[in-house]
């Protein structure tokens, strides 16, 4: 006898319809696939969780300046512990103790832990916890131009040093701006050491760290009118300010009469080596550098200067425009300069600014005007290039201006087809003739 086995269970699905078989193939499949689709999303979770945890972490560490105590107590604790097997009191003690020797460390000096034997602690694996994060830019360099407000913006630097605490390093050689190569080297050595956050500041040519492998600095600096800038020297160095009336006798006591009350205009017109190249070219070898070809009037020059503004200075302004240049120094180095507006324009500040002013100072007559700014041309392109990106960095950062420079230039300014001497190359001679004109710099 035959046994039917199409009415068995296994076989009893073959009266089902297509449709039935894989709607119960997609449902098997479903339940199936949840399962794993459950752990993964789980296990997502737990590995955000992680990353967020590791992120707060490493931001609360960034921002208090190292790990907190806590860890550093539970790090110290296991490396005594975990490695002497100590109980809890004993490993207390010894933690005291280990306290106290690095507490003596601290006072025999760096070599102290060579001493130590079979200890492990955090401060020796890794070393001491990281201080506080600096503010960039904490390397600051002024290589102050001379007669462009240099002494007025010391004065306030003094007052924002110890208002902000930064280091104020203001150098006592103020009639060396050309340096040696050795000079150089041994100068940015000097400035590198200075602990940080600090603003050096000097009367000397620009120095390119970079060159001998030494970090780099921010710059800043302020430049005037090249004119105004040299009527103010040549009265400066004859007649002083208003701090007192001998003070001019003081700086330059080896001036004879005859130099002293000599006219500007005979100087100009007749071409004194005072009133001619190279010394009117004074302003673009401080940001030309230490190259003897710097000190040589002419495009090299210039344009060296102009290389080095874009790629080393933070910002170059104008005296014209002071107030806008403190705003911008405020807002480009705010832990420096910040509240220095208003120190500027307090009434103490205001007494003690009008004293810088240089005394006995008089405009030449305009035939000489023209002859010394076609003898400053290379100077004027500097300059115009040095307003045009200040005034461009002003609208970027969207600074209203408070000062108000005047819509067109005077009219002496403008390009005059005069001829007058070519520059002169400077040699030996002219080069003590320069340190000498240099020697009216005096410590702010």
């Amino acid at each position: 006898m035959m046994k039917n086995f199409s009415s068995s269970p296994l076989h009893s699905n073959n009266n089902q319809t297509p449709n039935h078989v894989r709607e119960r193939n997609n449902r098997n499949y479903s339940l199936l696939s949840a399962l794993p689709l459950r752990f993964s999303l789980r296990g997502y979770g737990f590995c955000m969780a992680t990353l967020f945890l590791f992120c707060f972490a490493s931001l609360f560490y960034q921002l208090n300046g190292g790990p907190p105590k806590i860890l550093l107590d539970i790090r110290q604790y296991l490396g005594v512990c975990g490695k002497k097997h100590w109980s809890g009191k004993m490993a207390a003690g010894r933690l005291f103790i280990h306290k106290e020797r690095l507490a003596r460390q601290l006072v025999s000096g760096p070599n102290a832990h060579k001493q130590r034997r079979g200890e492990s602690t955090f401060l020796d694996d890794h070393g001491p916890p990281a201080p506080n994060v600096l503010p960039f830019p904490s390397q600051v360099v002024y290589n102050r131009v001379g007669k462009c407000g240099s002494r007025t913006v010391v004065i306030l630097l003094r007052l924002l040093a110890e208002k902000h605490q930064f280091n104020l390093v203001s150098s006592d050689i103020h009639n060396k701006t050309r340096l040696t190569k050795h000079e150089q080297v041994d100068l940015m050595k000097n400035i590198s050491n200075i602990p940080q956050p600090f603003l050096y500041t000097r009367h000397v040519h620009f120095l390119n760290f970079t060159r001998f492998r030494i970090e780099q600095p921010v710059y800043i600096n302020i430049i005037r009118d090249p004119i105004n800038r040299f009527l103010s020297n040549y009265f400066f160095r004859r007649f002083g300010d208003w701090r007192g009336e001998q003070n001019h006798l003081i700086r330059t006591p080896g001036m004879k009469d005859d130099e002293r009350y000599l006219d500007i205009n005979v100087c100009i017109l007749e071409n004194y080596p005072e009133c001619s190249n190279p010394r009117v070219f004074y302003i673009i070898p401080y940001f030309c550098g230490q190259h003897p070809q710097c000190r040589e009037p002419g495009v090299w020059a210039l344009e060296r200067a102009k290389q080095n503004v874009q790629e080393n200075y933070l910002l170059v302004g104008i005296l014209e425009e002071l107030e806008d240049v403190l705003l911008l120094l405020e807002r480009l180095l705010p832990h420096y300069f910040t509240g220095v507006l208003s120190i500027y324009k307090s009434p103490d500040y205001k007494k003690m600014g009008n004293m810088t002013g240089t005394v006995r100072k008089h405009t030449p007559t305009l035939e000489a005007l023209q002859v010394l700014y076609h003898r400053m041309r290379y100077e004027y392109e500097f300059y115009n290039f040095i307003r045009d990106q200040f005034h461009l960095m002003k609208k970027k950062i969207g600074l209203k201006s408070v000062s108000q420079p005047p819509a067109h230039s005077p009219s002496f300014l403008r390009e005059l087809a005069l001829r007058t001497p070519e520059p002169l190359d400077e040699d030996e001679e002219f080069d003590t003739d320069l340190e000498d004109a240099n020697s009216w710099l005096v410590h702010p």
